[in-house]
This record gives C-alpha cells, sequence and structure tokens, in this order.
C-alpha cells in the first residue's frame, strides 16, 4: 500500500510540472474535458457571462458603477483573440491583476479552480466557438 500511495505521489510530481508548461493549446476534443467544463462554467461564469455564455446585454459599455460589462465568451465577442496562455491567466488571477487600470468585475478563481479545471472551462468555451474562429485561436495558441 505504501509503494502505490509513493508512486502515486511520484508520478503527481513529475507530471505536474510538464503539465504546467506544456498543455496549449487546448482543444475541443474531449466530450469529458467539455462537459466538466461545462459544470465548471455554470458554477463559476454563468453569473456574469450567462449560462449561453452570451455576456452582458451591451457588454461594451459599462455598468453603473462605471466597470466593464462581462463580455460572450461564445465566438461572438473578442476571447477567440486571446491564445490559451492569457485565457488561463485571465480565468487563473483576474484581469484586475494583469491589466494595469483595469475597470472590470473580473476576479480570478486560481484558489477555486486548478489548472486542469480552469482548462476544462476553456475547452468548453471553445466547443461554442465556429470552425474559423477555433482554428484562428488554435494557431495563436501554439506559438
Amino acid at each position: 500500500m505504501r509503494f502505490i500511495i509513493n508512486l502515486t505521489l511520484l508520478t503527481f510530481f513529475l507530471i505536474s510540472p510538464l503539465y504546467a508548461n506544456n498543455h496549449y493549446p487546448i482543444t475541443r476534443d474531449s466530450k469529458v474535458k467539455i462537459m466538466e467544463g461545462k459544470t465548471l462554467y455554470n458554477e463559476n461564469c454563468a453569473s456574469c457571462h450567462q449560462i449561453n455564455l452570451a455576456g452582458a446585454p451591451n457588454w461594451q459599455g459599462y455598468d453603473e458603477d462605471g466597470h466593464r460589462l462581462p463580455p460572450p465568451l461564445d465566438g461572438t465577442g473578442h476571447t477567440w483573440h486571446h491564445s490559451d496562455e492569457q485565457l488561463h491567466s485571465i480565468i487563473k488571477y483576474g484581469l484586475a491583476k494583469l491589466v494595469k487600470n483595469y475597470e472590470g468585475k473580473m476576479i480570478g478563481f486560481g484558489e477555486i479552480l486548478n489548472d486542469r479545471q480552469i482548462d476544462s472551462i476553456i475547452a468548453y468555451l471553445k466547443s461554442y466557438w465556429g470552425d474559423d474562429k477555433y482554428e484562428f485561436q488554435i494557431k495563436l495558441s501554439k506559438k
């Protein structure tokens, strides 16, 4: 039993650094990953970005507090213009930590979601994108 636990821990410590540095591009090929991403999205993202990923109405404007509104994530906004590394960082750390003078409410979820879960959310988002936007973003993420 101790051998199995040690082997499991060793495997985790050997694979984790590889995953952290080499998991892009994120594809929409895995139905399991997309379903996990959908569940996590609904639990963590839908309250702002809407259940259908449509974002806030008039998302290019500001709310009553003067903050940017949540954009759509379904391929009709600008999400697909960002690489997987950028999307992952935005979800993990929040835009306020990444963009100077950011005027929105996008918080980081790094204390709630692990890297694999964040990648599942990104795969779910990509499942909504048209092939042209998906292929563009995959090429962008390979750089």
